[in-house]
């Protein structure tokens, strides 16, 4: 084999290596099971945080109602992140001017690799640092990148799990400039698969019982709340009691049904009372 050919030959695999670590990090860090089409309707409003950037300024996602906003959390280990954060440089020089934002959350533990990647890349968008409470009222950070595409109104019309091409992003990003800040884009469809959108209330992220809203109740009412928690078994197979197994693993939705449907019957029993 001519020196040539070898080297053609090593770019090939090379590539294809690349391919494969692409798609493994796409596919691993966003499971298939998250992927899934959103209901007609189902756009919750966009739960509201204020941070400050990566240079020290506040950074309020208020300030940006009546624009489009792409909130794309991400990480500078990430490697679909690392691939797809030029895209979004693109997005928002192309339609910043319309009334475009892209606003990054780096969920890093130190700001300073934040820093150096954002010189390297030239990033012409807002980052701050995320945390656990921001991520827990998006519904839960599983994986890396997760993209949430927010309309004029504040309504969260698509959530990407994983990396995906730009072009996803620019035909949603011109559905929802067409849209006034006024009107919900009852009619919008996510341009490919899209992840189940969950939002949470400070109240439920602040909770004694992570993920559920127990603020009407008194502080008696939740020690006894939280008894019979801890008295019913989950039946996601961890065995652990309800309580348990929300205090640990706020992630899953069997405790969260087995937990909502356990307020309401006690909301039930003592409004009786």
């Amino acid at each position: 084999m001519t020196r040539k050919n070898k080297i053609i030959l090593g770019v090939l695999i090379a590539l294809a290596v690349v391919a494969g670590l692409y798609a493994i990090n796409r596919f691993w860090i966003a499971p298939a099971g998250t992927r899934q089409s959103l209901a007609d309707g189902d756009h919750p409003k966009a739960p509201q945080f204020s941070l400050t950037d990566i240079f020290g300024h506040k950074l309020s996602l208020s300030e940006y109602r009546g624009k489009v906003v792409l909130l794309d959390f991400w990480a500078t280990w990430c490697g679909p992140c690392r691939m797809e954060i030029p895209g979004f440089v693109k997005l928002q020089a192309r339609y910043g001017s319309q009334g475009f934002q892209v606003i990054g959350i780096s969920m890093d533990d130190d700001v300073q690799p934040v820093l150096a990647f954002y010189k390297q890349f030239d990033l012409n968008y807002r980052v701050a640092m995320g945390n656990e409470r921001l991520g827990e009222l998006y519904g839960g950070i599983i994986g890396l990148p997760t993209t949430f595409l927010i309309g004029r109104d504040g309504r969260i019309y698509d959530k990407v799990p994983g990396a995906v091409d730009d072009d996803r992003f620019a035909t949603e990003i011109k559905m929802l400039l067409a849209t006034p800040a006024s009107t919900e884009a009852v009619n919008f469809t996510p341009d490919g698969a899209s992840g189940s959108i969950q939002v949470e209330t400070p109240a439920a992220v602040n909770s004694q019982v992570p993920g559920i809203d127990v603020s009407k109740l008194s502080p008696t009412e939740v020690a006894e709340y939280k008894k019979i928690l801890s008295e019913e078994t989950c039946t996601c197979g961890c065995n652990r009691s309800v309580l348990l197994c929300r205090e640990t693993d706020p992630d899953c939705e069997v405790s969260r049904d087995l937990a909502q449907k356990a307020l309401a019957k006690f909301e039930k029993d003592h409004a009786k009372i």
